[in-house]
């Protein structure tokens, strides 16, 4: 079926007409649509995994499952040949590779397989993409275009955002990418938070900003996935994700490039901020492509406290 092509209406609409709709130029609709069927492809991974380790190291230090390598092997090489992409970043690799002529408008920037550790256990894991038009070394908000994240769990689903606002999308039996939410908003306050890393490691500032949103009764809500914990703020509307610095990692844990930025453009497309405590992430000089920094993400009231209560 061709683009804008079919018979729905505004409740019952797949992922290339919504985009369409909402005017997203030609390149940049195509090659969002040709991501979403990459995950079609890890999903499918997914289900075949048995789970084993590939024996390798990423350039974090960490066990990469074989299926983060396939993955990224998957993406990558779909990305190679679709005409749109001159470069490609993920944090499988140790460095930004080019994948096209070097004419191609896009760079592309993955964790293919966000959570992947939580294979063995079932829970919900995800891939998360920024597409830039210029360099991703120092890019923000003026070389980010567009960004998405896919959910693969009871349902698989994406969230996008091509700056103009953020849209949930359920993948269907028939392999379409189904409109489920448009212009998602988060409210100015949440009820729930997903606080990482070890109590004990937390400095005194972010111990007492914990504290205080307990005894004002929010739920703690933390799978140790990235996605699915930012999906479920955005998804009930509101809330907080925060992985701060520690006492042992004063720069925290989550990779700028590859994980906060690309939420952050999402979660602000819904109405929500993004912080590393001091300074927007949108607004973090990219200085290294393995760069990490502490983040604090969700609706409005929790990240301005925040960054009142660390500063």
């Amino acid at each position: 079926m061709g683009e804008g092509i079919g018979d729905y209406t505004r409740n019952l609409i797949d992922l290339r007409r919504h985009m369409w709709l909402e005017g997203v130029e030609v390149e940049l609709r195509r090659l969002i649509w040709q991501i979403a069927v990459v995950g079609k492809y890890i999903s499918a991974k997914i289900h075949e995994s048995n789970r084993k380790l590939a024996g390798f190291q990423n350039v974090y230090g960490e066990e990469q499952l074989a299926l983060d390598r396939i993955s990224d092997e998957i993406m990558k090489n779909k990305l190679q040949f679709s005409g749109f992409v001159r470069e490609y970043a993920s944090e499988e690799l140790e460095d930004i590779i080019q994948i096209g002529s070097g004419k191609e408008k896009y760079i592309v920037t993955a964790d293919p397989l966000d959570g992947s550790s939580l294979v063995d256990t079932n829970l919900a894991i995800g891939t998360i993409i920024g597409i830039h038009k210029e360099s991703v070394m120092d890019c923000g908000r003026n070389t980010m275009v567009a960004a998405l994240y896919i959910t693969y769990g009871p349902l698989i689903t994406m969230i996008y955002s091509a700056g103009k606002g953020a849209h949930e999308f359920v993948l269907d039996r028939e392999g379409e990418y189904i409109l489920s939410q448009e212009n998602i908003k988060l409210k100015e306050k949440g009820s729930i938070f997903s606080p990482g890393g070890l109590r004990r490691d937390w400095n005194p500032a972010h111990l007492k900003f914990v504290e205080k949103l307990e005894s004002d009764g929010y739920k703690l809500r933390y799978s140790g996935g990235f996605v699915p914990d930012i999906n479920q703020i955005l998804i009930k509307k509101g809330g907080l994700f925060t992985y701060p610095a520690l006492k042992k990692a004063p720069q925290g844990k989550l990779r700028l490039l590859f994980e906060l930025q690309p939420m952050a453009f999402i979660m602000e497309q819904a109405g929500g901020l993004a912080t590393n405590g001091d300074q927007d992430i949108l607004s973090v000089k990219v200085e290294s492509i393995n760069q990490i920094s502490p983040i604090y993400i969700g609706s409005s009231t929790e990240v301005q406290l925040a960054k009142q209560m660390l500063s």
